[in-house]
């Protein structure tokens, strides 16, 4: 007895049925339908942010709880990848999500410490500029120049030899921005010892000089001094002597040297991604037959 098919369904000898055509082709796209956005990496992504807010929520005055979820944060940061591995979850979205945490918490420390050293602001400005410049610029080049779906870790070395390993080999990759934020970590906690403060809001009450004007306190409150408790200076005055500076000073030290190489890797990656940007139009202007000085007719 032969089978016998609908369309829809086949029918056997046994009397049993099973589905064939459009609904075996509905059934294969349900199962193979997935929500990326619920990937275990991505999930660690969104605490991720989460961790980050609530850390510039205790920013201004309370730095170990801050530095605390900032470095959590900073330790999921590899979590995640080990996660996309680990599961075979790596996702373009993925990717995207986890550069611009990086760069979006570490430009939230760096405005703080703009404020928090005024005369070293030019300084921080610079980096937020140059860290969001190199991987914006670097991220375009590889979506517009790359082959599709390449990642923009994949660096070849022929293109760039510091950039290839600095992506491929995990544990350098770990180190320099480990250390490169611990150094931010490092000056926002000196921005809470007294030596790196405005001497003038430092004076002790048995140094302080008695006031001219009787009736006013030798030293006054801050409330008598600051009309808003959230001005640069009741802020500065709120943070004096909170924290002792021996081992930020030391972190500081031992990380700086790593700091300042991210910093020449972004560089060379910003000056890479703009050449790779530049022979793609030559090559774009070579196919459309543009001429270098010759006038569109």
């Amino acid at each position: 007895m032969g089978e016998k098919q609908d369309g829809h369904a086949q029918l056997r000898p046994n009397g049993h049925a099973t589905m064939s055509g459009t609904l075996q082709k509905i059934e294969e796209e349900i199962v193979q339908e997935e929500n990326i956005f619920l990937f275990i990496p991505n999930i660690i992504g969104y605490f991720r942010i989460v961790l980050a807010f609530a850390s510039l929520y205790y920013m201004p005055l309370h730095p170990r709880t801050c530095s605390g979820l900032y470095s959590f944060s900073c330790i999921l940061d590899a979590a995640d990848g080990l996660a996309a591995r680990r599961y075979n979850q790596s996702t373009t979205f993925g990717a995207v999500l986890d550069m611009v945490t990086d760069r979006c918490t570490t430009s939230c420390l760096l405005v703080f410490l703009a404020s928090a050293f005024p005369r070293w602001a030019i300084v921080f400005q610079g980096l937020i500029s140059l860290d969001l410049a190199s991987h914006y610029i670097h991220m375009y080049a590889t979506l517009t120049m790359g082959s599709s779906g390449q990642s923009h870790k994949k660096v070849e070395a022929s293109r760039s030899y510091i950039l290839h390993l600095y992506y491929t080999n995990r544990t350098v990759l770990f180190l320099f921005c480990a250390l490169n934020e611990l150094f931010f970590i490092a000056l926002y906690l000196l921005s809470f010892s007294s030596p790196l403060l405005s001497p003038s809001l430092l004076v002790s009450t048995e140094s302080a000089p008695l006031t001219v004007q009787p009736g006013s306190p030798a030293i006054p409150k801050p409330s008598t001094l600051f009309a808003n408790p959230w001005s640069a200076g009741a802020l500065e005055m709120a943070r004096a002597n909170k924290m002792d500076s021996t081992v930020p000073w030391i972190l500081a030290g031992i990380s700086f040297p790593v700091m300042f190489g991210k910093q020449v890797i972004n560089v060379i990656q910003l000056v890479k991604a703009c050449k790779w940007l530049g022979e793609g139009d030559v090559a774009a202007r070579r196919k459309a037959g543009i001429v270098a000085g010759k006038k569109k007719a």
